[in-house]
């Protein structure tokens, strides 16, 4: 290990951002990143990912329908993703989302956040989601 990961959570109008730490146990939030268009937010994405520094891979939210099957939604995070990769070559991991939305919501409304506090945090706490799922799936894998 060593090197840290970068979570994804990518939506039309934000890219959620989260980071782990070097031993791969703990999500944290980041940022969020607003999406004006791809070549830029790709630029801006790649330049906080080198300003970070140690960041060896991507966990990339994977929008699975409730069945488990792929729909439009997993396409567009495809074509995104391979665009990415042509512009600058990262180690790319596609981890189930379903429901991180939904669990970061609740758990919001839970703490009693207010409506705007919640709509400046929802993505970043949804890659953070996304992001320790697949830390938990590879811990279990050890």
């Amino acid at each position: 290990m060593g090197e840290r990961l970068i979570g994804l959570d990518v939506g039309k109008k934000t890219i959620g951002l989260a980071t782990c730490d070097a031993s791969w146990q703990v999500a944290t939030p980041h940022s969020i990143l607003w999406r004006e268009k791809f070549t830029p937010d790709m630029e801006k994405l790649f330049a906080l990912i080198k300003d970070e520094g140690n960041i060896g891979g991507m966990v990339i939210g994977w929008p699975l329908n409730m069945d488990g099957t792929t729909g439009p939604r997993c396409d567009s995070i495809r074509d995104f993703t391979h665009a990415m990769l042509k512009l600058q070559d990262f180690p790319v991991i596609f981890q189930d989302e379903r429901l991180s939305t939904a669990a970061v919501e609740r758990a919001m409304v839970d703490a009693d956040m207010t409506r705007q506090k919640r709509h400046l945090r929802r993505d970043a706490l949804a890659a953070t989601w996304i992001l320790q799922s697949a830390l938990d799936l590879m811990g279990a894998m050890d």
